[in-house]
């Protein structure tokens, strides 16, 4: 699995599939040089799969969307924000394994 088959979403792609999805969507900040983002990258991409059809799962790279990290304050990578109805609604910082972010993703839309 490669991180390459993820949607990778930058600011001209933002609005369509972030803010207008008809899903909730899970975005992955990372950075090419960051070595526990490079981790994360094969549990985001499960996620994916698991979730497909009940949430989209993305990731923004900082280096190239600057404008995006900025305008939610992303000051830690890997932040992984949780957006439903175009508005975050949660968010978790650092490394952790698939079944961690799942968990996280479920309790944050049940109390949504």
């Amino acid at each position: 699995m490669t991180e390459s088959s993820l949607l990778h979403v930058s600011k001209n792609s933002w609005e369509n599939e972030v803010i207008k999805s008809q899903l909730p969507v899970f975005v992955d900040f990372w950075a090419e040089w960051c070595g526990p983002c490079r981790m994360v990258g094969p549990a985001v991409e499960q996620l994916s799969k698991t979730l497909q059809g009940k949430v989209k799962v993305v990731k923004v790279n900082v280096d190239e969307n600057q404008e995006i990290a900025i305008q939610y304050g992303i000051q830690s990578i890997p932040s992984l924000l949780l957006f439903k109805d175009g508005k975050e609604i949660a968010r978790t910082i650092g490394a952790a394994p698939k079944e961690s972010y799942q968990k996280f993703i479920e309790d944050s839309l049940s109390k949504a």
